[in-house]
């Protein structure tokens, strides 16, 4: 597998952003002012994330995913630390990444990586959604805040 930047030329992989934001118009914002990875299997794209500038020092991971018939195989853990190693080499000294309080194993994977819980932001997503998001029966309601210092 290999990780590189989505070359200007390239359309990116929407499909499979929409996998972990199921907002186009959310993630289309995000394209336009963030920079944007694909991990590649055999010229296959199986996995993206978007790297944001938000503050001064720190950078967001707004959208990590990876095509179904790939998870479970440590390419989304490959990705974040990917994102973390390209903010670090970018002189950021933070990375910061939410999820919905429904997402247990995004959540999971976030603190295997190292990062800590720093916050909720209640009803995000019923406020930024206009369809209900439901993971594992839990109706995705708050955006949980993580952080890692670099």
């Amino acid at each position: 597998m290999q990780i590189r930047k989505l070359r200007k030329d390239e359309v990116p992989p929407i499909d499979l952003l929409l996998h972990a934001d199921p907002s186009e118009e959310m993630i289309m914002g995000y394209l336009q002012r963030g920079v944007c990875y694909v991990a590649e299997m055999n010229h296959d794209i199986i996995g993206v994330y978007v790297l944001l500038p938000t503050r001064p020092g720190t950078m967001e991971i707004v959208n990590v995913a990876v095509s179904t018939h790939y998870r479970g195989k440590g390419i989304g853990k490959a990705l974040v630390q990917d994102a973390i190693e390209n903010a670090r080499l970018s002189g950021y000294n933070a990375v910061e990444i939410g999820t919905g309080n429904s997402s247990i194993n995004q959540l999971a994977l976030y603190q295997k990586c190292g990062f800590r819980i720093i916050g909720i932001d209640p009803d995000f997503f019923i406020r930024n959604y206009s369809e209900e998001i439901f993971e594992f029966g839990i109706q995705c309601r708050d955006m949980i805040r993580l952080k890692l210092d670099l």
